[in-house]
């Protein structure tokens, strides 16, 4: 009985380096499918499966939230960057499924640009997780900068891959590849938060 009302501390690094991973898992996938093209159908089932590890993963994180009493960091922000992380594979879930309801077969090099541009930025997530870990300030700022640079890039990927698509006399891919490559700069964004994130545990925590 005792030892049930003594304060316990989890080990929520684990859920997100855990998260992290998959995540990463999920853009090389995408990056994959949009390297290859052709049937996209059997990419778009291991990305909906990665995203549903992810969910539980996040909710493990949240029950176990609910029931420890001592944390790394606030309570508020471990919510936040779990629900964040999960934030960015719900993005690109909701790409490969849009593709493979509209049934687009011949991939785009904008695709591919905005899928690498995914994978290296899940990368330096998982990175800046395991310096935060280690309260590596330095290094984990390095990521987080890296993270914005990244995102600014997938900005300027949109735009132009925007540019493009306007030519194009066939409006009905325009409008299916312009939802595409939104919903691949917002999975942009999302990493980026998870980094604004990162950053805010960092300066309260100095």
């Amino acid at each position: 009985m005792f030892r049930r009302l003594m304060p316990r501390e989890m080990n929520f690094y684990q859920y997100f380096e855990q998260h992290a991973d998959l995540m990463i898992q999920c853009c090389r996938e995408f990056l994959t499918m949009a390297q290859q093209g052709g049937d996209i159908t059997k990419r778009a089932q291991r990305i909906r499966q990665i995203e549903k590890d992810c969910d539980q993963v996040a909710h493990q994180c949240i029950d176990a939230l609910h029931k420890t009493f001592i944390t790394p960091f606030d309570r508020a922000d471990i919510h936040l960057l779990i629900k964040r992380l999960d934030d960015v594979v719900d993005a690109i879930h909701a790409t490969t499924s849009r593709m493979e309801l509209y049934e687009l077969r011949e991939m785009r090099p904008e695709a591919v640009q905005l899928g690498n541009v995914l994978v290296s930025a899940s990368t330096e997530i998982l990175a800046a997780l395991k310096h935060l870990r280690a309260n590596e300030t330095d290094q984990i700022m390095e990521c987080c900068i890296k993270i914005h640079k990244l995102e600014n890039d997938a900005d300027d990927l949109l735009r132009d891959a925007l540019g493009r698509l306007f030519k194009e006399t066939d409006a009905i891919l325009v409008i299916k590849w312009k939802e595409v490559y939104e919903r691949l700069e917002k999975a942009a964004d999302r990493c980026e938060a998870v980094a604004n994130i990162i950053e805010g545990v960092v300066i309260e925590s100095s």
